[in-house]
């Protein structure tokens, strides 16, 4: 190890900073997990509040809170990832086949666009949409003769709408790095498929689609090493307080932020975000283990 810092010396000094920022932002806080057995007290703080166990994760099981943030988040991050690696890949062969630079270069940038609109200004555009009272669709609605609708207090549609303007932000961004992807395979392959005879549909599946195959794997295992991460500013801005959505798109970090702001209850939160951490965890590691078993070469370590 010292022979190691001696020689790259010059190395691990330009590491130390990234060094230092993990090991303040991310190791010196793990001493708050501790927050997850306790009942905590202001007075008391961190060592001097009452240790209960396990009785903060075994309210959130009881309670229904655990399954219930489980399946909003797993279920809207399964959905990003399926929808929005497919959406991008299919975005990205079609601009690949695009012969116009011009057309090519203004549609890339259009769908890149979005990915720099903050969720400050998503929420606003979100809110003038379907405001019951003045919002773009009731009020083409009212041409045309029919009753508003009132979006904010149903459930369900949030579901597809958080969806789609999860796409509608990221799709650039995703087919952009598969885009990139697709510019570095060489051209060889193309020509001796078209001289084989394969048309353009045989020459994507069987040389562009396979090519993107270790691109895909690679994002895949680090969309799902954040599975139980929901997007929370997409959640926080587009739901915000309120209670009527809650059982549609209550997520853990969003359960989390509220138990802090709104009822002060650290130990819950802090035992949300320990299961969340976990679970996380697990998985990443089960995935990575499974495809290293298949093919080591796509495996993240």
């Amino acid at each position: 190890m010292l022979k190691e810092l001696n020689k790259n010396k010059i190395m691990f000094l330009m590491l130390l900073p990234t060094l230092i920022f993990f090991l303040i932002n991310s190791y010196f806080p793990m001493v708050g997990i501790y927050y997850a057995f306790t009942r905590y007290d202001f007075e008391g703080g961190l060592f001097g509040s009452p240790f209960v166990g396990l009785e903060n994760f075994k309210f959130l099981w009881q309670s229904g809170m655990l399954l219930k943030l489980t399946t909003n988040t797993v279920g809207y991050n399964l959905a990003f990832i399926i929808l929005g690696n497919g959406l991008a890949i299919f975005c990205a062969i079609m601009l690949s086949e695009i012969r116009g630079r011009l057309f090519k270069k203004i549609t890339q940038s259009v769908m890149f666009l979005p990915y720099f609109i903050s969720f400050v200004l998503l929420s606003v555009i979100a809110y003038n949409m379907f405001n019951y009272e003045s919002g773009f669709v009731n009020t083409v609605l009212k041409r045309f003769e029919a009753g508003p609708v009132d979006i904010y207090n149903t459930p369900w549609i949030w579901v597809f709408l958080i969806i789609i303007f999860y796409l509608w932000k990221n799709l650039g961004y995703s087919m952009v790095i598969y885009l990139a992807a697709i510019t570095g395979i060489s051209d060889e392959y193309y020509e001796a498929a078209r001289i084989d005879g394969a048309n353009i549909f045989q020459r994507i599946w069987y040389i562009t689609v396979p090519m993107l195959k270790p691109t895909f794997v690679i994002l895949l295992l680090f969309s799902l090493g954040s599975i139980m991460k929901g997007q929370f500013d997409l959640f926080y801005q587009l739901i915000g307080n309120n209670g009527v959505l809650y059982n549609a798109t209550d997520i853990i970090d969003t359960y989390v932020y509220r138990s802090l702001k709104v009822t002060f209850d650290i130990g819950m939160a802090t035992a949300a975000g320990l299961y969340q951490s976990l679970f996380g965890f697990i998985l990443i590691m089960t995935v990575n283990y499974i495809i290293r078993k298949v093919n080591e070469d796509y495996a993240l370590f």
